[in-house]
């Protein structure tokens, strides 16, 4: 079994997670976000990974960091997956009522995310919008992958959590393993 833990503790958060990525689903997350918690939940969910995050973050201040501390601790639960024998590459198209997004991701080792989430309003559920892009920016980051995304629709909330779907879909994908494949790079090395 592929199961990673991080702990971060900062003056601004203290966070707790730990993902299975051989799991088969199930969850307990607790980020003090209702909708925040609903999203990873997805994510956890169509991705089929057993996933735990408990986070006390200044929610007082505002949702920031303890969005960004999450993305910060999942990128590197990520990056200690073993990248031989693999799939790498994942990819997902989700519908979503009105919203549809097409996710790819690459477990190059590399950080990159391209994506084109605009937000037609400020707030969804106690999360701000502009945390969206930003946790997925920062998973690649710290988790060295790459993330592209196309997103349409006209409902935020629909918009948003097709997101976090086809993240959970894609990187199941990707993180599969297949004895063949070795590792999946002309130069035989990946980081």
């Amino acid at each position: 079994m592929r199961i990673f833990e991080v702990v971060r503790e900062t003056r601004e958060t203290n966070v707790y997670l730990k993902i299975n990525i051989d799991g088969t689903g199930k969850y307990k997350i607790d980020t003090g976000i209702p909708f925040f918690d609903h999203l990873l939940e997805s994510f956890s969910k169509h991705g089929c990974f057993d996933l735990i995050i408990k986070v006390k973050g200044d929610l007082e201040v505002d949702d920031h960091h303890t969005v960004e501390d999450v993305a910060i601790c999942l990128g590197l639960a990520l990056s200690k997956i073993e990248k031989k024998n693999i799939y790498r590459f994942g990819w997902a198209i989700i519908p979503m009522d009105d919203a549809r997004t097409l996710m790819s991701i690459d477990l190059s080792g590399r950080s990159y995310c391209l994506g084109n989430y605009e937000p037609k309003r400020e707030f969804i559920g106690g999360i701000s919008t502009e945390n969206i892009n930003h946790f997925f920016e920062t998973v690649a980051s710290f988790g060295k992958l790459n993330i592209h995304y196309e997103v349409i629709g006209k409902n935020e909330h629909h918009k948003v959590e097709s997101l976090f779907k086809a993240f959970g879909v894609a990187l199941d994908i990707a993180t599969k393993i297949d004895e063949r494949k070795g590792i999946i790079s002309t130069k035989e090395y990946l980081d």
